[in-house]
Order: C-alpha cells, then structure tokens, then sequence
C-alpha cells in the first residue's frame, strides 16, 4: 500500500527483498498471529515438544509456503523437510473447524484426562508463562 515507505525503497522492491538468497525460514519476518504467539509461548515456557513439532503450530498459516509453493528462494534445503511436517499437520487441522467438531460442552469433561496427559508429557502441566 502506498503508505507504507518500504513500497517505495529499492532495497525492498528487488526479488529478495530484505532477505538473503537461502537464508532460511527462520530468518523470514511473518505477521505476527496466533500461530506465532502460541509457538513463542511454547517455547517460553521449554515446552519438550520436538522441533517438527513447533513448526507445524508456528508455520500452518503460512500458505503461501507450503500451499503454493512461495519462497523457495529463500528457504534452504531443511527447510524442506519442515514442509513435509507442516503439511501433514495441515489435513488435520482444516478440518476441525467446524460444528461437528466442537468440543465444548459436555465433552470437555470427557477429553480433559486425555489432553491433561499430554500437557505434563510436554512439560505444560502446570502455570504457564502467556
């Protein structure tokens, strides 16, 4: 958009951008939402989830990566087999958005021992860091 002064800056119109050839998917500045937040907080709080892990929560909004195949550029030759990873998680998660889906209500009860094990497995047992 024309008030942003980056539109107008050479540095920032070229291919690259701002970034180096291959720098990385981590070297890459995102918007900031709740995929980001939530993998921030995790890592806060020295969650033990692996690696592939916390990609899969940090990167599944980034469509134009792993739905399109963008900034392939910039990526570098592990970052593909964080690809693989994010999109597996991704088939799972489109699909739990929706009313049939919903856990709320008497099922919380239900689920609660299961994802309460899963919490103390990862280190998130008990008062978290937000």
């Amino acid at each position: 958009n024309d008030l942003n002064p980056d539109m107008h800056d050479e540095r920032y119109n070229t291919k690259y951008g701002m970034y180096k050839p291959h720098c990385g998917l981590d070297a890459l500045m995102f918007a900031w939402g709740h995929d980001e937040y939530m993998y921030r907080m995790l890592v806060a709080n020295e969650t033990t989830i692996p690696s592939e892990g916390l990609d899969m929560i940090r990167y599944h909004s980034a469509y134009p990566w792993h739905d399109r195949g963008a900034y392939k550029h910039l990526t570098r030759p592990q970052d593909e087999e964080r690809l693989e990873w994010v999109k597996l998680f991704n088939r799972f998660d489109l699909y739990t958005k929706d009313e049939k889906n919903d856990i709320r209500g008497e099922f919380v009860d239900e689920l609660w021992p299961y994802y309460k094990g899963l919490l103390d497995k990862y280190g998130l047992g008990g008062k978290l860091k937000w």
